[in-house]
């Protein structure tokens, strides 16, 4: 079913799950939150990020997306502790191992995704280099606006496409080595729900099932040479396994 969409102050009501997301992008990072708790089934309304909301920033404290309220608990920002609550919630079926050599394996590539210098956050930071360069990436000022927020280094520039590289084939090698349709054999993880929703920031969805922002889109769908070398194609069979299977289609954005 399509997420409910709500006001803040009907959000600021409510008891439950309530969680602030990025509107007309698929943010991979709030796609994962979605995905989470509609695998475990967790009911939830949506409030879309407005930059220019008074009430919502005092709200939330922050001017960013993903964040998730429960009940009267502190807000949850960070993509460890929205997973971590998904988990309490609603323990079954589990995105975490509890056997610690896995558990550690499982946090190390999700973090891979979603940390700093992860997938997600580098290759935003090589998309504001592109539009730097003029040479693709996102529109000027919104290049601007997010190099500013996630420490852009015009210095630092020639890393950050190699770093997406290097991750991508990490996340490719440990595909081809499983034994089975996910990350972790026959287990579906948190792990296969990030790295579903991250391809979205190198090869979105098609508009019928993702109808995003165009400058977003064309933002996203920008890619070097080398980087689009290193998009193996598996990585986009999982993703589209992933959502044919377990992730909601049309994406509610």
């Amino acid at each position: 079913m399509s997420i409910q969409y709500v006001s803040v102050e009907e959000a600021k009501a409510r008891s439950g799950l309530r969680m602030v997301v990025v509107g007309k992008v698929p943010s991979p990072w709030g796609e994962a939150a979605k995905g989470f708790l509609r695998i475990k089934g967790l009911d939830f309304v949506a409030v879309q990020l407005a930059y220019d909301d008074p009430a919502l920033a005092q709200w939330v404290g922050q001017l960013s997306g993903p964040v998730v309220f429960h009940d009267d608990e502190p807000p949850r920002s960070g993509w460890a502790e929205i997973l971590m609550l998904a988990e309490r919630l609603a323990p079954s079926p589990p995105l975490l191992s509890l056997e610690p050599a896995a558990r550690g394996r499982e946090i190390e590539l999700a973090n891979d995704f979603c940390g700093e210098r992860g997938l997600g956050w580098t290759r935003r930071l090589q998309l504001v280099l592109a539009s730097t360069q003029q040479t693709g990436g996102f529109p000027e000022r919104v290049a601007a606006y997010l190099g500013g927020k996630y420490g852009f280094d015009a210095a630092q520039g020639a890393t950050y496409g190699p770093r997406v590289v290097q991750l991508l084939g990490k996340f490719a090698a440990a595909l081809r080595a499983t034994t089975g349709p996910y990350y972790f054999g026959d287990r579906l993880s948190a792990v296969d729900v990030y790295s579903a929703t991250f391809m979205a920031l190198l090869a979105p969805l098609p508009d019928a099932l993702c109808p995003m922002a165009p400058w977003a889109r064309a933002a996203f769908s920008f890619l070097d040479d080398t980087t689009r070398a290193a998009l193996d194609p598996i990585l986009l069979e999982h993703r589209d396994m992933m959502y044919a299977r377990h992730l909601e289609t049309p994406l509610s954005l």
